[in-house]
């Protein structure tokens, strides 16, 4: 069984976790990774806001249960402007606690989408990848709206 914590942006600190959970549940966006996997959520916490403080100790409480990989929610790719500590955090986790990164739980919605496409947020060969997992087709982005 796969055990995956999820880390969210902080100025969305409020939200209940519906479109991870369902992404999770259904196997879409970053979650397709485990298809054919049993899936635990062992830890969910904000970054706790710029410049992202919790990233240098959540991890190691979500270790401690288990947490096999840490998701960076969607919301930290397609809020505006877009994280500017996500690299860090992506070199960050792994180094100091061994612990895999995937960038994206939920598919992109497509508000969002379209948004950063007019504003060519995603156009660099580094952006393509760190949204690979979560760009999914349009149908299922506008179901994430």
């Amino acid at each position: 069984m796969k055990k995956i914590s999820i880390i969210i942006c902080n100025r969305y600190h409020t939200c209940a976790g519906g479109k991870c959970l369902r992404a999770l549940r259904n196997r879409e966006g970053a979650f397709a990774l485990y298809s054919k996997e049993e899936v635990e959520m062992v830890g969910y916490t904000t970054c706790g806001g710029c410049p992202g403080g919790n990233v240098e100790y959540a991890p190691a409480e979500m270790k401690k249960n288990g947490t096999d990989v840490i998701h960076l929610a969607t919301g930290l790719v397609v809020g505006y402007p877009p994280c500017p500590r996500l690299k860090a955090f992506c070199k960050f986790i792994p180094a100091k606690f061994g612990l895999d990164v995937v960038v994206g739980t939920h598919p992109i919605p497509q508000n969002y989408y379209l948004t950063h496409q007019d504003l060519e947020t995603w156009q660099s060969n580094r952006w393509q990848e760190r949204i690979q997992h979560v760009l999914t087709n349009e149908e299922t982005r506008l179901a994430y709206d």
